[in-house]
């Protein structure tokens, strides 16, 4: 006998799919559904671990039949939930991860479910990159569509100014690449616009050479950060290299040897410096900030792929994070960056960043849909933690810290670092202007709403919400 409970959706679908399907019942669906941030529990009905993109057709074909909600998961790292959804389908990318090098074209070409991981370690062997995430474990395609903030933006632009090409599956099934001659309405709403548009199977990215990269970590009792935030911001703002890539940082303090014994587990002020170079070179660059005496000191050339899981976040802890851009950074504004620094939630995996901007974030902002790119700073509050009952505080401190810095913010919002806060910060995001271009060619591709569990853009900006 047929059944229409959505949650034996899973038996139909296996028949006409390669890879795995996962229904609530299943041994392995319950480590298939958590994501980054705990603080998002959902049981979809089905989960679709495409193997490609015949599978991935497929699932959204099977999905539109059975009338579920869809979301699409990549890196899983969407502090918003984006790749999950209660009672529906996930089309799952992680088993299509596969990238492929050419060092002399100087491009890559990525599955929709590699992460940042994948990526660099397939490009470290022939001295190329890219601007990635923060954080390995991040999906590229994820991170790239919201339009890809990193450590190397201002040497190489975000991530979304080296994409070449997207190919794209749309709810209805149809296979499209998007780039600067096929569909290029599709291609500009890509960069920023996120999963609004359909399951993205591949990328393709120009690489940029990196033969030599240097990490380095100088660190603070946490006391100190207002001096060393100053002394941050007076050599990003005096003309320093866009070799240079970082952020001031606030901390807890992790059990390395370069951490004093006494500072393991406490709040630290930390200057991260990635740098395109030799360790000698940056030290050279950094010598301002070690005339502010570090208590603790990491300074080592290594790969990029290396740099970039040095400070990879845990999973499964709980998640909230927020994000101000600002037009300029006086005295005022570090002060009150320092300030919230010191409220951070330790010991936990909280950080609390002033990053700059500028360089060639802005200079590549060409007409894409990303005001936010003007900025000259960003504060952005990365709260974790793992106990619920550390809640209230935990999203109270990311709140003030936003709150604090408004004076100095410009208004607008890059996506890919805030949760859930509404439709006016979604606009933000775009502007105006944009939103309604993006709307546009929502309508076109999207015109169902079938992808709106990330920061969603309403089809012609339409009255109607979302699909359920």
């Amino acid at each position: 006998m047929t059944t229409h409970s959505p949650y034996a959706a899973a038996d139909d679908l296996r028949p006409q799919f390669a890879g795995s399907v996962l229904a609530p019942e299943d041994s392995g669906y319950d480590a298939a559904r958590a994501i980054f941030n705990a603080m998002v529990d959902r049981r979809p009905a089905v989960i679709a671990q495409c193997t490609g993109v015949e599978d991935v057709r497929a699932a959204l074909a099977f999905a539109d039949r059975r009338g579920l909600e869809v979301a699409v998961r990549g890196g899983g790292h969407s502090v918003a939930g984006a790749s999950l959804t209660e009672g529906g389908l996930v089309v799952d990318l992680r088993r299509m991860r596969s990238v492929t090098v050419d060092p002399h074209a100087r491009t890559a070409v990525v599955e929709g479910g590699a992460t940042w991981a994948d990526f660099d370690r397939a490009c470290q062997p022939h001295g190329l990159g890219t601007t990635g995430g923060r954080v390995s474990s991040t999906g590229v395609a994820g991170l790239t569509l919201g339009g890809g903030s990193g450590w190397f933006e201002r040497k190489f632009g975000l991530a979304s100014d080296s994409l070449l090409s997207v190919d794209l599956v749309t709810a209805d099934g149809v296979e499209v690449r998007a780039s600067e001659d096929e569909h290029p309405d599709l291609f500009w709403a890509l960069h920023g616009g996120g999963g609004n548009f359909g399951v993205a199977t591949r990328l393709t990215f120009r690489l940029h050479p990196l033969p030599v990269t240097t990490l380095g970590l100088l660190l603070w009792e946490a006391e100190r950060g207002l001096e060393v935030a100053t002394a941050y911001r007076d050599l990003v703002e005096g003309g320093v290299t866009e070799d240079l890539g970082g952020a001031v940082v606030y901390l807890t303090g992790p059990p390395e040897d370069f951490v004093p014994t006494e500072l393991h587990g406490k709040r630290l002020a930390v200057c991260v410096a990635v740098y395109a170079g030799t360790a000698a070179e940056l030290r050279d660059v950094l010598a301002p900030i070690f005339a502010q005496r570090p208590d603790g000191v990491l300074l080592t050339e290594m790969p990029y792929c290396d740099i970039q899981c040095a400070l990879d976040d845990p999973p499964g802890v709980r998640n909230y994070w927020s994000d101000a851009h600002l037009a300029g950074l006086p005295d005022e504004a570090v002060r009150r960056f320092a300030e919230q620094g010191m409220a951070m939630p330790v010991p936990t995996p909280s950080q609390s960043l002033l990053v700059p901007w500028g360089g060639a974030v802005a200079a590549g902002a060409r007409d894409w849909p990303q005001p936010h790119r003007g900025a000259a700073w960003v504060v952005h509050p990365f709260g974790l933690w793992e106990d619920p009952a550390d809640d209230a505080y935990g999203i109270s401190w990311v709140k003030n810290t936003v709150a604090a810095m408004r004076p100095y913010a410009t208004g607008a919002v890059y996506l890919n670092f805030i949760g859930n806060e509404g439709m006016d910060r979604v606009i933000a995001g775009y502007g105006r202007e944009n939103y309604a271009k993006l709307a546009a060619v929502k309508l076109e591709y999207d015109p169902r709403n079938v992808f709106h569990l990330h920061h969603n853009i309403h089809p012609a900006a339409a009255t109607a919400g979302p699909r359920s």
